[in-house]
């Protein structure tokens, strides 16, 4: 009998301590694209580490290679794999050989393409385990194949290959799980119909790598230490890094699909992200406890925006997907291989505290890191070089998990001296000395506490050895990964079409991937040089000159969100400057939902605005009450001003609701408001009103042919509105025309044609009241995006 020749081999060995103990009952590893890259670089190798390690616990076990090769070839290419495996160099080379010979005879070759190959290998397992008079524990099935295949597979093994009642199933999942949230969703419901969700291991082999494994242990037993600094207070920032010199050749069909933030930020710098953000639960131990608490992390996490990403493509990736793709010549990848991310928590732990997940391919050098930079409030007298590194305060303090590779070339975690001695388990991690040579962040290594794995284990080998345990807590749930893809998703879809910044690869970059936080968002540091840019096939005859006049008046153009982000810029550089000179700032606004983006990217980016010196008007109101989601301050407060510190006092909304009724002439509302800009506005003449255009031609709410409000001496009007809510309330063309600044802003395709329109015509505010904006001695500049000024 097979099994048992084994188990006596072995025990003859020494490696059992007794045959009581050979009655745990057997375990099936089935391993599917047994004959892959992935099962030849790595999994067949954590597998026969997982029998070394397990062959005494009293599990007996089989290995069932599985591919859709048949069964000679697929047989042959197989065991030219286990032939070549090794052992750890501190295994003893006649336990090594023995381990080897039973590994090999205790795995073989299945084709599994057929429903009937899934029945037939059920049934060889059940009369292996009859014939061996043995108790199936359970089965483990690895899919180390593409997820398209995932479903199918589950479904064979749902039908034909499920263990008996009493043992235990483990479905081993590889990723990519999903390309977005929408394909993750799909993916897991798919799989959710034939497995449950204790059932299934999805593998994130980062969560393997010993140092960031680490993270959470290292917390739990440092925390002491880490309780009073592990917080916004204390942290001035963190960098989760992983930088590759290889580049995407032989893979471009998987990274045109992907890119490198599917690739590497939504699922491995994710999860070392939750790590260190995560509160760690009371029980460390309790897997479910460590999943809530991951999730509540995620939940935490504040959306992420166009402009809280750098991206990059190396300079070499658009030929080389021509090449493997057949692409043509002019085609033009948008793919990044190179992404710089800026993350904030909302948590109370972590608010304000900067967390950048940067990534690329052909970069300067193979490293990476988790690294936990405090801050420093110390200014020492001692000059730098008598500085004890000990007791300085002065020098730089931090915790490094060294993921590895770089300088070091292991994994390690590094703690500055003068932080604190941590709590390290001295079974599987040891004080590193010597390499006093070595800098790492511009500190010798003699600057920190090193320690260093006492066994260095790959990461396939700890993660099998976790699935064989049940350590679920080492693996992706679907509440988890649904949560990633939630959080990465808008970024993804907002960032599809962005230019990329070219580099050439290598330490040729030098600085021009370097890139800088400014007021929430992150930008390259360097302009990128001319010669990097994209050849574009364009003639000169395609393009169309963008005049820097509109209706005689400044335009400024550009993508949406530029234009944006160039608008709220200029209206804080007025802003300050009218303070500064004035003392006070009046800011009329106008409702709609092109100011609404302005009004979240003031509240959101522009923390230096002088809003306690800002009285904010409104141009104009739909009668109806303040509290009603079609009210213009409404949406101004739920935009703007519960986001930022302007005085109560300072906020003037229009009396549209007065005595209980709405825009009544005899509660003479429009009189009150005219009386109120008259008694704070020096002349009635804002310092800056912000209008938009309808595509009829109005603007504020003064619509063509409009009774009222195009003329005269009237400051603050009632119109009527071709739509609902028809009644309105609004300042006066003549009121307009006497601000300091007029901005007029015009968003998207559905503008094109007033926008253009209104390029031909004269003065004419009865027909368009747009037209009839020309302040008398202040300046009008116009904002128009590309797609409302070119269609």
């Amino acid at each position: 009998k097979m099994l048992q020749r084994v188990l006596c081999t072995v025990l003859f060995m020494g490696a059992l301590p007794s045959l009581a103990e050979v009655s745990q009952g057997h375990i099936s590893v089935v391993l599917l694209g047994a004959t892959g890259d992935l099962a030849k670089k790595y999994l067949w190798q954590g597998l026969f580490q997982l029998y070394m390690d397990q062959v005494s616990s009293g599990h007996s076990f089989t290995f069932h290679g599985a591919a859709l090769t048949a069964l000679e070839p697929g047989q042959r290419l197989m065991f030219d794999v286990l032939k070549k495996l090794a052992c750890p160099p501190d295994e003893s080379p006649n336990r090594c050989a023995v381990l080897k010979d039973q590994f090999l005879k205790l795995s073989q070759y299945h084709q599994l393409k057929t429903t009937e190959n899934y029945t037939v290998l059920n049934r060889e397992i059940e009369t292996l385990l009859r014939q061996e008079g043995l108790k199936e524990a359970g089965r483990i099935f690895y899919f180390s194949v593409p997820p398209f295949a995932y479903t199918e597979i589950a479904r064979h093994i749902n039908s034909s290959c499920r263990p008996p009642p009493g043992a235990w199933l483990r479905v081993v999942l590889e990723k990519p799980f999903g390309h977005d949230l929408e394909s993750a969703q799909q993916l897991a419901a798919e799989l959710t119909s034939f497995f449950k969700e204790e059932e299934m291991y999805r593998v994130d082999h980062y969560l393997g790598k010993q140092a960031v494994a680490h993270i959470l242990p290292f917390r739990d037993q440092n925390r002491q230490f880490l309780d009073p600094i592990w917080n916004r207070h204390h942290v001035e920032r963190v960098e989760i890094v992983l930088k590759e010199t290889v580049d995407a050749k032989g893979r471009t069909s998987f990274y045109e699909q992907y890119g490198v933030i599917r690739d590497v930020l939504q699922n491995h710098l994710t999860e070392a992200l939750m790590f260190l953000t995560m509160e760690l639960p009371a029980n460390m131990s309790r897997a479910e406890e460590v999943l809530q608490s991951k999730l509540q992390a995620f939940q935490s996490l504040r959306g992420l925006e166009k402009n809280s990403a750098v991206l990059g493509q190396y300079q070499a990736y658009a030929s080389q997907v021509q090449e493997e793709l057949q692409k043509a010549q002019d085609y033009i990848s948008t793919t990044p291989t190179f992404a710089g991310v800026l993350i904030h928590s909302d948590s109370l732990r972590w608010e304000g505290v900067p967390f950048l997940l940067t990534s690329g391919k052909a970069l300067d050098e193979r490293v990476g890191y988790v690294r936990v930079l405090f801050k420093n409030r110390a200014y020492c007298t001692q000059s730098e070089t008598l500085r004890d590194a000990e007791h300085s305060q002065c020098k730089a303090k931090q915790i490094i998990f060294y993921i590895g590779h770089g300088a070091l070339n292991t994994p390690a975690v590094l703690v500055s001296r003068n932080l604190f001695r941590p709590v390290m388990p001295e079974s599987s991690w040891r004080e590193a000395v010597g390499q006093s040579d070595l800098h790492v962040f511009g500190q010798p290594l003699s600057d920190y506490y090193v320690y260093s794995p006492v066994k260095e284990r790959d990461a396939y080998s700890v993660l099998i050895s976790n699935i064989y345990h049940a350590r679920k807590d080492f693996f992706i749930t679907t509440e988890n990964l649904l949560a990633s893809w939630g959080f990465w998703t808008p970024l993804l879809d907002s960032i599809s079409h962005q230019p990329l910044r070219l580099y050439p690869g290598g330490v040729e970059n030098q600085h021009l991937l370097d890139f800088e936080m400014v007021s929430g968002e992150v930008a390259f540091t360097l302009a990128e040089p001319v010669g990097l840019l994209n050849p574009n096939r364009l003639m000169p005859s395609d393009y169309r000159t963008i005049q820097s006049k509109f209706r005689q008046s400044p335009l400024v153009s550009a993508w949406s969100e530029e234009l944006i982000s160039q608008m709220a810029s200029d209206i804080e550089k007025t802003a300050s400057r009218t303070v500064a000179q004035s003392g006070q700032f009046h800011l009329a606004l106008s409702g709609g939902s092109s100011p609404a983006v302005l009004f979240q990217r003031l509240a959101r980016h522009h923390y230096a605005f002088p809003w306690k010196h800002t009285h904010i008007w409104l141009v104009d109101e739909r009668c109806v009450p303040l509290t009603d989601t079609e009210s213009n301050f409404f949406s101004l407060h739920n935009h703007l001003l519960q986001n930022v510190r302007v005085p109560y006092f300072n906020v003037h909304p229009m009396p549209v609701h007065l005595n209980q009724r709405l825009c009544v002439e005899e509660d003479r509302g429009t009189e009150l408001y005219a009386k109120e800009i008259m008694a704070l506005v020096a002349n009635a003449s804002f310092d800056l009103v912000l209008l938009g255009v309808g595509t009829d031609g109005h603007t504020a709410s003064l619509f063509p042919r409009s009774e009222t409000g195009l003329e005269g001496a009237q400051t603050v009007v009632l119109t009527e509105s071709p739509v609902k809510p028809h009644q309105r309330m609004s300042l006066s063309l003549p009121l307009i025309n006497k601000a300091k600044q007029v901005f007029v802003l015009v968003l998207g395709k559905g503008k094109h044609d007033i926008t253009t329109l209104l390029s031909r015509v004269g003065h004419e505010p009865r027909k368009w009241p747009i037209s009839g904006v020309s302040p008398s001695s202040g300046q009008l500049v116009w904002y128009v995006d590309y797609e409302a000024l070119l269609g």
